[in-house]
């Protein structure tokens, strides 16, 4: 018996909207990490890039737990001395909310290449509206009880 490793031209890509009013940040993260992978599909191989795009709206509505909003910090560097900069997720959250979730999603996949290409998979805005009705996206019910966590 052989070990079978699907071909690049056999993969397909479909398209997936998902509403995050209220789903709780690391929770969609996880899941949208698996199928920006692939890892739901049959045809699933570490090594390539068979997921699919995902298109999530409604980003600035997303919930976080505890006391995540003023104690986490997103933190860089520029190299130069004095180059530290830190921001809180809540400041972060207030001016620009798709970035938050980017950087949830991107820590959960592979770092390389591989990760720079499935990255590249997810479109996130911060409204409900998306320029990208062309490609025909499914809606896909994501809610507390579909990913974990309880309403309240």
């Amino acid at each position: 018996m052989k070990t079978y490793s699907p071909k690049a031209a056999e993969l397909q890509a479909a398209w997936w909207v998902v509403d995050a009013e209220g789903l709780i940040l690391g929770r969609l993260a996880s899941v949208i990490a698996a199928r920006l992978r692939g890892k739901d599909k049959p045809t699933y191989a570490p090594h390539m890039d068979g997921g699919d795009f995902v298109v999530i709206v409604n980003a600035s509505k997303i919930r976080v737990t505890g006391t995540r909003l003023d104690s986490k910090m997103y933190v860089r560097h520029s190299g130069y001395p004095g180059g530290f900069r830190s921001e809180p997720l809540r400041q972060l959250l207030g001016r620009n909310p798709g970035r938050v979730i980017e950087k949830a999603i991107q820590g959960m996949l592979p770092k390389g290449a591989l990760g720079h290409q499935i990255i590249r998979k997810l479109k996130v805005y911060p409204g409900a509206n998306h320029p990208h009705a062309s490609q025909q996206p499914r809606a896909w019910a994501l809610g507390p009880a579909t990913i974990g966590g309880s309403e309240g």
